[in-house]
């Protein structure tokens, strides 16, 4: 039988090369976009620059922890009040319980509450430091974030040492009622304890955003107000104000520039200069020798 007349059905094409498999993280591992100029940025150089976006200079986000190891000294950070973990004690439901909105928070950060708080050291000099964590509901303070709180400006009173505290909070806990709000009088009470007999310096570093309870109490009151660039800072949000009294807000309103116009702010500082910052007005205010 001749080539040309062979049936063709017996026959077998040759297997085509298989591709080689390539195991690719996902994109949304890999990268993350800005959320100010778009830009699509490499997310191990995002976290080089702590969470400031290269091309614009836009702030993310970033963690209590993150926030900590970046203004502390390496090593000297000792947490306290790690056990205290928030209840339910009105029952409070709304969309779904707060009890479960508790342990949703509790799973995705590994915190038991939005606080991260202890001793440590800045330039060699001893504080009580604490920050917000906005992941773990919106950094809202309820009655353990308010407990914390108090605790840091004992601890600082006690010690004789100076008290910083990064908010990042949306404000007061609605889910707790008003044991949430009479925090705002029980931070305030200790803050006025450690001026009064601890004679040390109280700085407020206030990033994006602060608002709510927290501005209304302990955040605008330090001897020192620091802020990030272009933080949203401020009572209600703008849209709220917009709406109750029924006229536009001037261009930039609560942001932390215009704040820092009229008065109400000491200094913007860009993330990666604030540990040089606190450290020299640590100097200037502890120890001016």
């Amino acid at each position: 039988m001749s080539e040309a007349s062979r049936p063709r059905w017996f026959e077998q094409a040759p297997p085509e090369p298989r591709p080689r498999e390539r195991r690719e993280a996902p994109v949304t591992q890999l990268w993350v976009r800005c959320g100010a100029c778009k830009a699509v940025l490499y997310k191990d150089q995002l976290a080089a620059s702590h969470q400031v976006c290269p091309k614009c200079g836009h702030h993310m986000h970033i963690t209590a922890r993150g926030r900590l190891e970046l203004l502390v000294d390496p090593g000297s950070f000792q947490r306290h009040d790690a056990g205290l973990a928030p209840q339910d004690p009105l029952e409070f439901a709304d969309s779904k319980p707060y009890s479960e909105r508790l342990t949703a928070a509790q799973a995705k950060t590994g915190e038991r509450d939005a606080w991260l708080g202890g001793s440590a050291s800045i330039d060699g000099i001893a504080v009580q430091i604490g920050s917000f964590d906005f992941a773990f509901l919106g950094g809202s303070m309820g009655s353990v974030v308010g407990e914390c709180i108090t605790r840091l400006f004992e601890r600082a009173t006690r010690l004789r040492q100076p008290a910083i505290v990064i908010s990042a909070s949306g404000g007061a806990r609605m889910q707790e009622g008003v044991l949430s709000l009479m925090q705002m009088a029980r931070t305030c009470a200790a803050l006025a304890r450690l001026r009064e007999q601890g004679g040390m310096p109280y700085i407020s570093v206030l990033t994006h955003p602060t608002t709510g309870g927290v501005a209304a109490s302990f955040a605008m009151l330090g001897d020192l107000i620091l802020a990030e660039p272009n933080a949203l800072i401020g009572f209600a949000g703008p849209r709220v104000i917009e709406q109750t009294i029924g006229e536009a807000l001037p261009e930039g309103f609560q942001t932390s520039e215009y704040l820092l116009g009229h008065g109400m702010v000491d200094e913007i500082v860009p993330r990666g200069e604030l540990r040089a910052v606190i450290g020299r007005a640590l100097h200037l205010l502890v120890d001016p020798a």
